[in-house]
């Protein structure tokens, strides 16, 4: 990543000493983004102004905002896309929010703050693979949410959020809570879905949970309602502070259609930017392996930059909660639910009619059974039995009994390894970091049972993420994309093919354990289908207290700096919940 000339800052070898001397320099961090700072009392021309200036307008954003301006502050909204929204706007409208809600109380589900703290503290949840689910949250970011959570569910009905009616449920929970449900679903209603480019009917949406922008698009309509300015195409560059380490925040800078403008926070600005998963050298910071062949749910929508996070540590704010981002837990990293497409991220499927279309290029092919394809990585090695998925997370009767805090929650889980997409991060023996792409392998028969249609829009030939031939060698060698590495041995994959061939005769995978393979893959056309694991979520990012305040690398509130949702750190769950909740304290 290149650094910016303009925003370079000098640091001498005493102010070199001072700032390490906290553990970590954050000037010295500053080199990762851009970072402003107004020395001596020297104020920028200001273009804007406005009491309260929100950076994004997702789930975070929006309820930040409205929450301001209803407050009778002023309030300036910057997004940098053309519409607002974020990764929330594409989302399924899960909004996992309990603690004694009017909903939960409807259907008789009995809930409470205190509950809600503890299930989502308690240190003797893990999963199969021993991984804890809520043992690293920060305890004060949680009793921030859990007492907040039930007013916020209030707030978003009376701000026009439809949610079904339907009793609170564990569906698409993560990390949410073991003790009771608390997983609503928000109604798409009649507005046009980003990813199809039409509504979804209301019963299709009842069943499959699609309802992202259902929550955002009112929220979006109230924020009209009030006075605040909604900036759309405005990029976020830097953060203006008084002095390079210390004094208030006092406003961004921004750019829009090749011009700057400062804008002037006169009593805070709130950092919503949506998390730092497509910034490939930021979430490496957590987990080395993520190089740059991984796609991110929600690309190339909306793009989870670490924008935010980079401003506020060039004017030094703390990372917080790694763990939760290394954790080998929840949505952090999935298999690749749809194959043939660069963005192969199982709950979100793209159509022609979407306006973005020409840069997703292909819908990708939904795998319903595994038995129909192997995986082998770029050198044409199988590495996993392909019928595995990724890795668990808590949510609601996950644990049964559960007692909360018992240390018989993890004595009686049954350890079951979770390795499919440690297997395929792994590499082929190389000394760099990366696993390299992930190919599906499947002739033409496994086409006729799985019903595909091996064209465009369907796949991706034009770039390279999908490619037919009539022998395994041909296929081998028509295999080129840009992140293959080096070319897959046709020989190699000739044998993977055969020896696989020879476990179905004997019934029994001898590689991986794969149960009972079923098909060869014997008939041409063969197939290579990009199958490349796909980064999601956001679980570290800046150090916050309970009021949302940013704070330094020596525990110290950055005046006039706050934040929430995905670039917050110190919270493992995935949710639009965590977001709302969050965005309004700020």
């Amino acid at each position: 990543m290149k650094r910016n000339p303009e925003n370079t800052q000098s640091l001498s070898r005493r102010d070199f000493v001072r700032t390490a001397a906290t553990g970590a320099s954050a000037a010295a961090l500053a080199g990762l983004g851009a970072g402003q700072s107004e020395a001596q009392g020297r104020q920028p021309h200001w273009d804007l102004q406005a009491d309260v200036v929100v950076i994004g307008s997702g789930a975070a954003g929006l309820p930040a905002a409205i929450e301001a301006a209803e407050n009778g502050a002023s309030v300036i909204v910057v997004e940098a896309n053309s519409d607002v929204g974020g990764h929330a706007i594409l989302s399924g409208g899960a909004v996992p929010l309990g603690g004694g809600t009017s909903r939960q109380k409807k259907y008789g589900i009995e809930d409470s703050p205190d509950n809600v703290f503890r299930d989502l503290t308690d240190w003797s949840v893990v999963e199969p693979n021993g991984f804890p689910d809520y043992r690293y949250n920060d305890k004060e970011i949680i009793r921030a949410f859990a007492d907040n959570s039930a007013p916020t569910f209030e707030w978003l009905v009376a701000h026009g959020v439809v949610f079904f009616e339907k009793s609170p449920d564990g569906a698409f929970g993560s990390a949410v809570g073991n003790s009771v449900p608390r997983e609503n679903h928000t109604d798409p209603g009649a507005w046009t879905q980003i990813q199809i480019g039409v509504p979804v009917p209301h019963d299709v949406a009842l069943k499959f949970l699609d309802g992202g922008i259902g929550f955002i698009r009112p929220l979006e309509a109230g924020a009209r309602k009030t006075s605040m300015q909604i900036l759309l195409n405005h990029r976020m560059t830097s953060l203006i502070r008084q002095e390079p380490q210390s004094g208030r925040v006092v406003g961004i800078r921004v750019t829009n259609e090749g011009k700057t403008l400062n804008i002037r926070a006169r009593k805070g600005v709130i950092v919503a930017t949506g998390g730092s998963s497509s910034n490939v050298n930021f979430r490496r910071i957590f987990d080395p392996r993520l190089t740059e062949e991984y796609m991110v749910g929600g690309e190339p929508y909306t793009s989870q930059d670490a924008s935010g996070e980079l401003a506020a540590i060039a004017v030094g704010a703390s990372l917080w909660g790694a763990f939760n981002n290394a954790g080998e837990f929840g949505l952090r990293l999935v298999k690749a639910a749809r194959i043939g497409c660069q963005y192969g991220y199982g709950n979100l499927e793209w159509k022609p009619a979407s306006p973005i279309f020409r840069l997703v290029r292909a819908s990708g092919l939904t795998v319903r059974d595994y038995q129909n394809t192997i995986f082998v990585n770029q050198v044409g090695l199988r590495f996993y039995d392909e019928t595995k998925g990724a890795y668990s997370s808590n949510d609601y009767n996950s644990i049964q009994p559960y007692t909360q805090g018992s240390y018989l929650n993890a004595a009686n889980i049954k350890y079951s390894p979770a390795n499919f997409l440690n297997a395929a991060l792994a590499g082929t023996g190389e000394s760099t970091n990366g696993g390299g792409p992930i190919w599906a392998i499947f002739d033409a028969d496994a086409v006729k049972r799985e019903h595909w249609t091996v064209a465009p829009p369907w796949v991706d030939f034009a770039e390279g993420y999908f490619f037919s031939a009539n022998t395994a060698a041909d296929l081998a060698a028509a295999i080129v994309n840009k992140y293959q590495l080096k070319p897959m041995p046709a020989a190699a994959l000739e044998s993977t093919i055969t020896r696989y061939n020879s476990f179905v005769d004997a019934g029994k995978d001898a590689g991986f354990g794969k149960a009972a393979p079923k098909y060869k893959i014997q008939t041409p056309p063969f197939y290579a289908a990009w199958a490349t694991p796909v980064v999601h979520d956001t679980r570290a990012g800046l150090r916050i207290n309970a009021k949302c305040q940013v704070v330094d690398f020596s525990g110290n509130v950055i005046p006039g700096l706050y934040c929430g949702g995905e670039s917050a750190g110190g919270f493992s769950q995935h949710s639009l919940a965590r977001c709302s909740v969050q965005g309004r304290i700020a």
